[in-house]
């Protein structure tokens, strides 16, 4: 809701709103950090292997692949002071922006993020946290799926951030290995689209994020980029709603009564009125 709409319902002035709106968006962050289905968390242990199954059952070639990962730039307004300016310009896209880069597994949710980094800045200085995560927080054998003009960093982490082949790459001669190599790589094209989704998810979800992002507010600009990130994995574990969860993940397995979707032709009709949880919002007319 606008600003000026909260003026004139509740008649305050600018000032007060502004204060305000500052002081619940904090108070909105310091739950969203706790709750384990919205924070932004690495992946565990036992979540490797689970979200490199979700990628195997559409891309059987892609073995160890956990996650997508791919930078984003949001608009900022231009800022007064010379170093901040050409801190936030990014030439590439004529404009002032603040650059994030986010991981998505295929549950849709965020495992790693770079957010509130300078517009300026390449992808391989802002992502050089997440480098360290793959690194030390990841096992031999799984990586990211990025695209072509993602940095996939030095030698030490070879392997672990794989992209398509680029336009006139080489190729192997021998034509197994060049049908291995193409097979390969369509499947790493296909899955690396993840990325592009998770993406259009967090800006379509938020529209304050269409409006250029105050400059002259690090702080109060990094927290409301974190909300929103925390509130798309909010949405997508909670509600479901992520076009990348749609399609590597089935909701009915999720559920706590899965057996009704998989062997719903042996489940006896008292079950499924006993396992009804709508059937109490309905009234029903009994007559005296």
């Amino acid at each position: 809701m606008p600003d000026t709409a909260l003026q004139q319902i509740f008649a305050l002035i600018p000032t007060t709103v502004s204060r305000y709106r500052r002081f619940a968006l904090s108070i909105l962050l310091s739950v969203l950090r706790v709750l384990p289905e919205s924070r932004i968390e690495w992946w565990a242990a036992d979540e490797f292997e689970q979200d490199n199954n979700l990628v195997l059952a559409r891309h059987p070639l892609l073995s160890g692949a956990m996650g997508s990962i791919n930078g984003v730039n949001f608009l900022t307004i231009s800022a007064d002071n010379p170093d901040i300016e050409n801190a936030t310009y990014n030439g590439w896209l004529h404009g002032h922006y603040t650059s994030c880069v986010l991981a998505f597994s295929p549950r849709g949710t965020v495992k790693g993020a770079v957010i509130n980094a300078p517009g300026s800045w390449h992808d391989a200085k802002v992502v050089r946290p997440i480098y360290r995560k793959l690194l030390e927080k990841t096992p031999e054998g799984f990586y990211l799926v990025a695209d072509t003009a993602f940095p996939r960093g030095t030698n030490a982490i070879a392997g672990r951030i794989r992209a398509p082949l680029k336009a006139g790459q080489r190729v192997p001669t021998n034509i197994d290995e060049r049908d291995a190599l193409l097979a390969f790589n369509r499947q790493l094209l296909s899955y690396r689209q993840t990325a592009e989704w998770g993406m259009r998810q967090l800006r379509g979800g938020f529209g304050r994020l269409h409006v250029p992002l105050d400059v002259n507010d690090p702080v109060g600009r990094g927290e409301l980029l974190e909300v929103c990130v925390c509130l798309s994995n909010l949405r997508a574990e909670r509600v479901g709603i992520s076009e990348i969860r749609t399609v590597y993940m089935r909701y009915w397995e999720d559920a706590e009564d899965a057996d009704i979707w998989q062997n719903f032709e042996n489940v006896l009709f008292g079950d499924l009125r006993r396992r009804d949880r709508v059937a109490r919002y309905h009234l029903v007319v009994v007559a005296e």
